[in-house]
């Protein structure tokens, strides 16, 4: 389960890892919490227009990677924050699709360099993931009444943190760097002329050269239960 602010922050963030997943028979759900209505300078664009367009575009990039679907909460884009009640939400999702791994962005990331402030909306999703990862998911006298309804407590395996600064763990992605690429030209309207090609190769290169193969995505991972015969 990939749990991300806005369309196109999965793609960005993991979706050659996705991708290679999904092609070794992994069952892939994308999370997107915002409606993605606030990200254009186009004049006469609307809200209403936008959240439609990027929702359209988020679903023809799962497909390019072979996700299962998008989940869709539709938070405004720009105002998301990491209440008790989106927790909720996203608990109710882990509970019923029960995931092995969720893939999420660095809740500790405000800034990159000197030229890049990370979007507030970016740090909120991470929060809301990871808090609902642990402990809520797996804690049944938290929310009885998800439990009444059949939903029990499920504790994640993995938890993957998007991440340049501390990765720990490299994800091979050198069989799937192409769909990444083709997901990302889905989202047109954000990425307009501009080719991600060159761009994703050279990131993904670079940390393939730290990871000893050609092209890889870096992660923070947290294990949280290992997998019954995973390597340690």
């Amino acid at each position: 389960m990939f749990i991300y602010a806005h369309p196109d922050d999965v793609d960005f963030s993991a979706a050659a890892t996705a991708a290679r997943w999904a092609r070794d028979g992994s069952n892939i759900w994308y999370v997107i919490l915002t409606d993605g209505s606030a990200g254009s300078h186009q004049p006469g664009m609307t809200r209403e227009k936008l959240a439609a367009v990027r929702r359209s575009e988020q679903e023809a990039a799962a497909r390019v990677v072979g996700a299962a679907g998008c989940i869709f909460l539709g938070r405004k884009d720009g105002l998301l924050k990491p209440t008790l009640a989106i927790r909720k939400q996203v608990v109710r999702l882990i509970r019923q699709h029960r995931p092995q791994a969720v893939v999420c962005g660095d809740p500790r990331r405000y800034f990159s360099g000197d030229t890049y402030i990370n979007h507030p909306d970016h740090r909120a999703a991470a929060e809301i993931a990871v808090e609902a990862v642990f402990p809520a998911a797996e804690m049944n006298l938290l929310y009885p009444d998800l439990l009444a309804q059949g939903l029990s407590g499920h504790k994640v395996n993995y938890v993957y943190i998007t991440t340049r600064e501390d990765p720990n763990c490299y994800v091979d992605v050198s069989a799937t760097i192409h769909l990444k690429i083709e997901a990302l030209r889905q989202h047109r309207s954000q990425l307009g002329d501009w080719d991600p090609e060159p761009r994703v190769r050279e990131r993904l290169a670079a940390a393939g050269r730290e990871a000893g193969c050609q092209y890889a995505e870096p992660f923070r991972r947290m294990t949280l239960k290992p997998l019954e015969g995973a390597n340690k």
